[in-house]
């Protein structure tokens, strides 16, 4: 998969980080001696907002990078400007939606736990507009296929030519439960089941008989990047969501994550108990 600039620009504070903490700087003191804030460099290292690779060529210099790194980070400095499809559009988008967007796009893999409904990345239309409904209380209807456009637009991802592997725990709940209508959750669980046979898509069902598990939080998502100190936790909250990167909060949900995996069904006998349920709906 092809590095983007979100990429590229968290790479790139990752090291100007650690690069300062190997010299035993301060934020305040480094950012003295290249004439910038120690906000400034703050949100350099913080990934947040743009930057200037003369800065960053002088950050190095003063770090002592070797000169073959000083040239890579102002290498990714300068490839560093983040331009997605969801920039363009006319309605503004929640800031949530926006990173997860921009991190979306350039993931390597992408570990979902899903408690309430189908993962977003597998739904059908029909079923995308039935639960904005339900959880966009008062929503204006406009807002709701804005939403759910920009959530089908997402799934172009899986038709990509080096698609991200996308491994779904799916409790055995969000797909007994009746969204939208019966022609509607029949024709999601005939999607869900089409998709768990790609290579790329991996569907598991956690089971009722399983009883308590790892995520009883509710549902998570491990976004990965083709680094581990790239990965981000994206945590399903009512009106949003909470993204996490602390190297203690990414090591508890990767494990959540395994562990469920462990306790559900394996893929065939996910799939059987997909296509009786939507026998059953």
């Amino acid at each position: 998969m092809a590095v983007g600039p979100t990429t590229r620009r968290r790479q790139l504070g990752a090291d100007l980080r650690r690069l300062r903490e190997a010299k035993g700087l301060t934020l305040e003191e480094a950012g003295a001696r290249v004439g910038i804030s120690k906000a400034t460099l703050s949100r350099y290292e913080t990934k947040e907002g743009t930057v200037k690779w003369p800065t960053v060529d002088a950050l190095c210099r003063e770090y002592g990078a070797s000169d073959e790194e000083r040239l890579a980070l102002v290498e990714l400095a300068k490839a560093a400007k983040i331009q997605g499809w969801w920039r363009s559009l006319a309605d503004p988008i929640p800031e949530s939606m926006n990173l997860m967007l921009t991190l979306e796009d350039e993931v390597v893999r992408e570990d979902h736990y899903a408690c309430m409904y189908v993962p977003g990345l597998l739904q059908t239309r029909a079923y995308a507009e039935a639960v904005h409904r339900a959880s966009e209380v008062g929503c204006p209807e406009r807002e709701v296929q804005h939403m759910v456009d920009i959530r089908m637009k997402r799934q172009d991802l899986l038709d990509r030519d080096d698609p991200p592997h996308i491994w779904c725990v799916i409790d055995e709940a969000a797909i007994r439960r009746i969204v939208g209508g019966r022609e509607v959750m029949q024709e999601q669980l005939r999607h869900l089941r089409a998709l768990s046979e790609r290579p790329h898509i991996t569907v598991q069902v956690l089971p009722f008989s399983r009883g308590a598990h790892a995520a009883a939080v509710g549902s998570f998502a491990v976004l990965r990047g083709p680094k581990r100190e790239l990965d981000v936790v994206y945590v399903d909250l009512l009106g949003g969501g909470l993204f996490m990167e602390k190297p203690g909060e990414l090591d508890r949900y990767r494990l959540a994550f395994e562990y469920l995996s462990a306790q559900a069904l394996d893929l065939e006998s996910s799939a059987e108990l997909i296509t009786r349920i939507s026998k059953e709906s």
